[in-house]
């Protein structure tokens, strides 16, 4: 007998959700509802899946009530993840959240007491745990060849940040506590996925440089006197608010140190940068391995006074690692499946609540360190 397939609703119904796609791909689900405020992103859900005649609500309470939904996944504002995933593992669903797990720590251990009590299956889409460069590089890691590890040093070049962050909620710390979390959640993840440690301890500093400023918070894009000269102009439905308004008030440039025992890290991101890039450099005893777009270099070799000390001298290794079909290098088709695959084959999964509880907290306490004079503090260990 074939096995029915398993039912997922949506919380939020487009964006980040349009993953949703390799579910209904698979024969093992399918995606039949979905809830979310706005009546024209329900439309596009209804089109995108009307070959299953979805249901759709504006009342996230009566999509999770449904008997007929198995699973729910979230891909609300990062604000309302908290109160999503506790309604859906309290109505006994399993249930997949977007990154990052939450904006609190708090939160993130409210979210972790009530998958404990639901007995559901419950994951954090940390898509960058399935790309293949991150895979390559943990191997040669994991491998030895570069001795034990000491260092991680991350530079992250957000390009389009305005474009990306500063024409909407998360420009405020009420709507995503700040960019080090939402944002630096993926790159705060790979460092603990990577050395297979948990931070104890930051330091950070950071600064609102370029975004903000005196323009009105009412202020949107179509109606800028400067919009055919601003490089920061945008059109995307419900992201073109101002990215010199008043209101904005999280880092656009931030650094942060992290301690993680006998291994540790840094992580540099700015959002101004003329160029897009995440640059890894892993440190250890025996030689290094860096990480750039798809390009993994591992150099073993030591220098000395009497030769040419370039770059290429030191490379004993070079790989192009590509990328596969699918969001984010082929990512998020995996991240997609193995969702399904933990709940229907009870298959463990790399991208635990417990990983995602632990960055947010990193990020949290990065952030409120930038705030308070760059004051060191201790992340609060898993409850």
């Amino acid at each position: 007998m074939a096995q029915e397939r398993l039912r997922i609703g949506l919380i939020g119904a487009i964006r980040r959700a349009a993953i949703a796609k390799h579910w209904d791909n698979d024969p093992r689900a399918t995606v039949v509802a979905a809830a979310d405020i706005y009546d024209d992103a329900l439309a596009e859900f209804s089109e995108t899946y009307k070959h299953n005649d979805p249901f759709c609500t504006n009342n996230y309470h009566a999509l999770v009530a449904r008997d007929d939904i198995d699973a729910i996944g979230v891909f609300s504002p990062d604000n309302c993840h908290a109160e999503h995933v506790i309604a859906a593992l309290n109505a006994g669903k399993h249930t997949f959240t977007e990154k990052p797990m939450a904006i609190q720590t708090e939160d993130c251990d409210a979210m972790l007491e009530a998958w404990k009590q639901a007995g559901t299956h419950f994951m954090v889409g940390m898509n960058m745990r399935f790309m293949d460069s991150f895979l390559a590089l943990k191997q040669i890691m994991d491998s030895g060849e570069i001795g034990d590890i000491k260092a991680v040093w991350v530079r992250h070049f957000v390009g389009m940040g305005g474009w990306y962050y500063y024409h909407d909620y998360r420009a405020n710390h009420e709507g995503s506590t700040g960019l080090l979390l939402q944002k630096g959640s993926h790159d705060i993840d790979m460092i603990h996925f990577l050395t297979g440690r948990y931070t104890n301890r930051v330091v950070a500093m950071g600064a609102l440089d370029y975004y903000g400023g005196e323009r009105p918070n009412d202020l949107r894009c179509e109606d800028c006197p400067d919009k055919d000269t601003c490089t920061d102009y945008s059109e995307r439905p419900r992201k073109t608010m101002c990215c010199f308004r008043g209101e904005v008030d999280v880092e656009d440039h931030n650094m942060v140190m992290m301690d993680m025992g006998d291994i540790r890290a840094t992580y540099l991101q700015c959002h101004y940068a003329s160029h897009t890039d995440r640059n890894y450099l892993v440190i250890g005893t025996n030689g290094e391995a860096e990480l750039s777009g798809s390009e993994i270099t591992v150099r073993t070799q030591k220098g000395n006074k009497g030769k040419a000390r370039t770059p290429s001298r030191f490379a004993t290794a070079s790989y192009n690692v590509g990328a596969n079909e699918g969001g984010h290098g082929g990512a998020d088709p995996r991240l997609c499946k193995a969702f399904l695959d933990l709940i229907i084959d009870g298959k463990e999964t790399v991208a635990t609540p417990e990983a995602g509880r632990m960055t947010v907290a990193v990020g949290c306490a990065a952030t409120h360190s930038i705030r308070n004079g760059s004051m060191p503090l201790d992340i609060p260990p898993l409850p």
